[in-house]
């Protein structure tokens, strides 16, 4: 280009060069051949490369020669160079700008081709740093995913709680002084000291989730939230969506993103009552959990890490299922670190004078009542029935008689001509497991290791065969 071309160019900025050298944005004047006329003192500044240093020179190659991941940036597809040689006028972001020192920053620009007498002789750019402008638009958008991050939680909370608000419960059902009860108990205060899995066992009605809470209660995790997830509530696809929660979109009607009952229990206690009623598929995606302590939302890749203590209860003999190949024998010694056994009302009738007690001063509160006692004629007739509902049945019956009464002792006249009928197991859980792992034993000539061993086929490690069947007496017959 001419002498007289640059200064055209030169003369396009000169009515303005005072401004131009004071605003705060970096200005180049460029030939159509890319090469710089013109650098105000804001470019230097942040840049790094001086006017002596670029004019007369092609500047794409000291400062716009490589993308942000150091890829080569051909000058070729500069926008900058391209506004010089086809005139049309560019607004560019995401790009960044190279110092002398070899670092770069992220710039916004743009570009405004040059004309004399309708003949295109050059380019200006106008670029900005725009570092500032990212951090705050990062930390805004850190803040907004943590305030949609609270907001997510505790809506799912206050859900949640809202449930739980509406099941009413009461301790009635810890309240005794039979020594099954004390033994059990005793048992819950040692327990809730440690981490350890535990596993409910025991009858509908007979405070099974009672024993969990208290046993919550009772832990070190006692501050945190006890999420408590009915498996027989949800069908195993809903279930999986219940438990690890899913991604906006997931599914059909999943219109926007919901965390889990892991992720609501997490550094607390989740609770997996009726157990039993899972599918075979939800159980092993629940034993890779327990495994693992970690999972994906349904719909999503992101490897979600929890720290939870698991309390599992079911009223169902979980033994005859797994001889029935309805329940997972890997799942179940997963569960049953700790089992407790919550024992039926019939075997602790000593106690429904406390227990009675203790349903009537809570019922007062929900009826609005103010019944002081139950009359001994009453409680010998509580007394002689047999509860094949356990204690839920007893709350119902005191509830029923409470609502019909307004004295202020209980007496009624509790006639009852259904005969209770009290399941009786023929095998206890040891007994069941005994002798499926004898029987696995004998169909694998009693060979323990081994792709065709005993242990391989239960899914367990060699050790812990040999540990159970040490504490189970079993031995190869001579």
């Amino acid at each position: 280009m001419t002498n007289e071309m640059n200064q055209e160019i030169k003369a396009y900025l000169a009515d303005s060069e005072l401004l131009l050298n004071a605003v705060g944005e970096g200005i180049y004047g460029l030939d159509a051949q890319g090469r710089a006329i013109f650098i105000n003192p804001a470019a230097e500044a942040m840049t790094g490369w001086t006017s002596a240093e670029l004019l007369g020179k092609n500047i794409h190659q000291f400062h716009h020669h490589s993308y942000s991941n150091g890829e080569p940036y051909p000058a070729c597809d500069c926008k900058i160079f391209n506004t010089a040689v086809d005139g049309i006028s560019r607004q560019v972001t995401g790009e960044v700008f190279w110092r002398k020192d070899g670092s770069n920053f992220p710039v916004e620009y743009t570009t405004q081709a040059v004309y004399k007498n309708n003949h295109l002789i050059g380019a200006v750019a106008v670029f900005r740093d725009v570092s500032q402008q990212q951090q705050i638009e990062l930390a805004l958008r850190s803040a907004l995913e943590n305030v949609q991050s609270l907001t997510e939680q505790l809506k799912a909370e206050n859900t949640y709680l809202q449930n739980e608000l509406a099941q009413e419960w009461s301790s009635a059902g810890l309240v005794g002084k039979s020594a099954i009860v004390r033994q059990m108990l005793s048992q819950v205060e040692l327990v809730a000291q440690t981490d350890s899995t535990v596993l409910i066992l025991g009858e509908n009605g007979t405070g099974k989730e009672l024993v969990a809470r208290n046993i919550h209660a009772l832990s070190q995790r006692k501050n945190s939230t006890m999420v408590k997830v009915n498996c027989a509530a949800f069908t195993p696809s809903l279930l999986e969506s219940e438990l690890f929660g899913h991604e906006k979109g997931a599914f059909t009607g999943a219109m926007e993103r919901r965390k889990g009952r892991f992720e609501l229990a997490n550094d607390g206690t989740l609770f997996l009552d009726e157990i039993g009623e899972l599918s075979m598929e939800a159980q092993g995606k629940l034993l890779r959990v327990l495994q693992e302590q970690e999972f994906e939302r349904v719909g999503g890749s992101e490897t979600i890490k929890v720290n939870i203590r698991i309390i599992a209860a079911t009223n169902r003999d979980l033994s005859a299922m797994i001889a029935s190949s309805t329940f997972r024998i890997d799942l179940f010694y997963r569960l049953n670190v700790f089992p407790v056994t919550v024992p039926p009302l019939r075997e602790r009738q000593e106690d429904i004078p406390l227990l009675s007690q203790a349903i009537i001063s809570t019922l007062n509160t929900k009826l609005g009542k103010n019944i002081s006692a139950i009359s001994n004629r009453s409680l010998t007739q509580l007394m002689h029935y047999q509860w094949p509902g356990n204690i839920r049945e007893l709350q119902n019956v005191l509830e029923r008689e409470m609502i019909l009464t307004s004295a202020s002792i209980l007496n009624f006249n509790f006639k009852n001509n259904v005969k209770a009928v009290v399941p009786k197991l023929v095998e206890t859980l040891v007994q069941v497991e005994a002798q499926h792992i004898l029987t696995t034993l004998k169909a694998c000539k009693w060979r323990i290791g081994g792709e065709m061993g005993a242990a391989k086929q239960l899914g367990l490690p060699e050790s812990t065969l040999r540990s159970r069947m040490k504490k189970l007496h079993i031995s190869r017959p001579n």
